[in-house]
């Protein structure tokens, strides 16, 4: 890492003493957010209020300062940013706002290191995919790289390489992952706004972890970025956010509007919904297990808002034999670690083992070796009849109301890739049975910041949609932020 700017205890004396150009707005009505969100930030560059070079500044400090409690970024670009923030040449929706894309994506000119030692010598990338172009595109200042577990695989950051990304919430609780980094980032404020991606949960669970917004796109919906070869496209790319104007600005900026894409462009949602849904509720997960008692009470109030704005909410069941689907779901997730650990021996000429790999990558792959011929096929059968289950369920329903873990943020270590595998599978198994069916049925779902436990730590809950109704959970969502902000909570660990 690169955070040699200024010393640590200059900048925090920085932060200490001196009013931010960033202090936030004062409000008559709803509480005052802690910080401005990314829209208010290029609104007041636009305005010539601050500069960008000043934005960029503020970020680098508060990243210098929080850094070595919260843990979120693996590469800092400090220097480019500044020069490209001087460049006068930012234009865009976010032009001048400091950003951070996740440590999965290449970016040219820094390191990609997938939460893992295997990449310990890796250059700066001189390549990016077009979705990141379009991060450039909207005007963000990239200043880094935010941290992920190995390869994305688990709901925790805290990979064996790296040191343990902190939820700033409570510095011994996970922030979830994969996109652990971007949400603890987000939350502490280091940035206002981060790229976050999502094949099983890997937006949703940071956010709910870190009392954020976050917002799974429909498969399809964005800009290609890298699709898999495995049958199902289970991964999707957006971020996670404090607000949620932010999220639907960088939708509207990143969503596909070529004659190829899956759905008609939305643009840019800006106002609540104003027709009325009817909620599905679910609370248990598709094995029956029952969440943790502050997770009911989360869903249950969400439930009670949603009533009392108006809506329908009634009871549902799950469109599919939640085992089985658990089962199928872990086969084709393994069968990515099987061709990463399978590419990986290759480049190094040898089998890797837990030097390189920690011991969850390398069971997922030995688990599909161990599989017998045609598992993996006939899983993905399976899965592809969920996505008409899915899609059938979703014609009774606008929406289904649930939580989005199984349990409140867990401590580290709980289901870091070091627990011995069938424990860990079964840990994973009940914290997060609820995410992954959207993922698989290439629908989009939200987790809302609604709740916190006595101890004050976040609670999210989620809202899934029909494929491609983004639209209808970004008014949704504007309803819930505006009923009950959450914008003004603020963590013990921040700039």
């Amino acid at each position: 890492m690169r955070f040699s700017r200024r010393g640590l205890m200059a900048a925090s004396a920085a932060i200490a003493a001196a009013p931010s150009a960033f202090a936030k707005p004062k409000s008559s009505a709803a509480p005052a957010p802690w910080a401005p969100d990314a829209t208010e930030i290029a609104g007041r560059i636009r305005r010539k209020e601050i500069s960008a070079a000043e934005a960029v500044e503020d970020a680098i400090r508060k990243v210098e300062t929080l850094q070595p409690h919260v843990q979120a970024v693996v590469d800092s670009d400090f220097e480019r940013a500044l020069a490209k923030a001087k460049s006068g040449q930012l234009s865009g929706p976010f032009a001048g706002v400091p950003f951070l894309v996740k440590d999965l994506d290449p970016y040219k000119g820094v390191r990609t290191r997938y939460g893992t030692r295997a990449t310990l010598g890796a250059k700066p990338d001189t390549e990016q995919t077009p979705y990141v172009d379009a991060f450039d595109a909207a005007g963000f200042v990239t200043i880094g790289k935010s941290s992920t577990p190995e390869y994305g695989f688990l709901p925790t950051t805290e990979p064996m390489g790296f040191l343990p990304t902190r939820n700033p919430w409570s510095l011994k609780h996970s922030s979830g992952g994969s996109s652990g980094g971007a949400a603890a980032a987000v939350a502490s404020g280091m940035v206002t706004i981060a790229h976050a991606s999502d094949g099983g949960g890997s937006i949703r669970i940071p956010a709910a972890n870190c009392g954020l917004f976050g917002l799974k796109p429909s498969r399809g919906r964005m800009i290609p970025n890298r699709p898999t070869n495995r049958g199902i496209d289970l991964s999707v790319s957006h971020c996670v956010s404090h607000s949620v104007r932010d999220s639907a600005a960088l939708f509207a900026a990143s969503e596909r509007t070529d004659a190829g894409a899956a759905f008609k462009p939305i643009g840019v949602v800006t106002t609540p919904l104003k027709r009325k849904l009817k909620v599905g509720l679910l609370m248990n997960t598709g094995t029956g297990l029952t969440p943790h008692p502050e997770v009911q009470t989360a869903v249950n109030n969400a439930a009670k808002l949603l009533k009392d704005l108006g809506h329908r909410v009634e009871p549902t069941a799950w469109p599919m034999d939640g085992n089985q689907f658990g089962q199928d779901f872990t086969v084709l997730w393994a069968s990515g670690a099987a061709e990463l650990v399978a590419g990986i021996g290759k480049a190094m000429g040898r089998k890797p083992d837990a030097n390189v790999l920690e011991p969850f990558s390398l069971g997922m792959a030995e688990l599909v070796n161990t599989l017998p011929q045609g598992a993996l096929q006939a899983a993905l059968a399976r899965l592809q009849a969920t996505i008409k289950a899915y899609d059938a369920w979703l014609t009774k329903y606008d929406v289904i109301l649930s939580p989005v873990l199984g349990k409140p943020p867990v401590e580290l270590g709980y289901v870091a890739g070091w627990v011995p595998f069938e424990e860990l599978q079964a840990r994973l198994m009940a914290y997060v049975g609820y995410t992954p069916v959207q993922n698989v049925a290439g629908a989009p779902a939200m987790s809302v910041p609604l709740h916190w436990t006595p101890d004050g730590l976040p609670v999210g809950v989620q809202i899934a949609g029909r494929a491609g109704d983004e639209a209808t959970l970004f008014g949704l969502a504007y309803q819930l932020e505006a009923a009950a902000p959450w914008a003004h909570r603020k963590p013990p660990v921040s700039a």
